[in-house]
């Protein structure tokens, strides 16, 4: 008889470890051991005394709190309120699409057709090895606006 299948406590306990599963609204648990500063642990110990429920509740509900995003995340976000406009700024109005063309010297991704941005036509396969046919690209592109 190998060991694994010895009557006693040990085989009791790995059948009862394996038989036990979450319940589905239940999150399963992953113990973790954290280091906190003498202040920091008498922070938490107060305030689950306070809560009446123990320290990892206490830190669990931290977290927990921290991972909501608050309703008004989209609606109140300065960092997507428009761009102030500055009348004294000089530059070219398609540079937030055409950045690599500005920066990098590639060929510009986006033109603009009546009014509209628009996909730039494809380019040739020669554009960078010929370049009449890197100009002829572009001229076609500037008369396009």
């Amino acid at each position: 008889m190998r060991r694994d299948d010895a009557p006693g406590a040990a085989g009791i306990l790995r059948e009862a470890a394996v038989s036990y599963e979450a319940e589905p609204a239940e999150e399963a648990m992953v113990r973790t051991q954290i280091y906190l500063s003498r202040t920091e642990h008498e922070f938490v110990q107060r305030e689950a005394a306070r809560r009446n429920e123990p320290m990892a509740a206490v830190i669990r509900r931290f977290i927990d709190e921290r991972m909501e995003t608050p309703d008004n995340a989209w609606t109140n976000n300065p960092m997507l309120a428009p761009s102030a406009e500055d009348a004294s700024w000089e530059g070219h109005e398609d540079a937030a699409i055409n950045h690599d063309h500005y920066i990098y010297g590639a060929p510009k991704r986006f033109v603009k057709s009546k009014g509209k941005w628009v996909e730039a036509p494809p380019l040739p396969e020669d554009y960078y090895d010929n370049p009449a046919s890197g100009q002829a690209h572009d001229a076609k592109i500037e008369r396009a606006k």
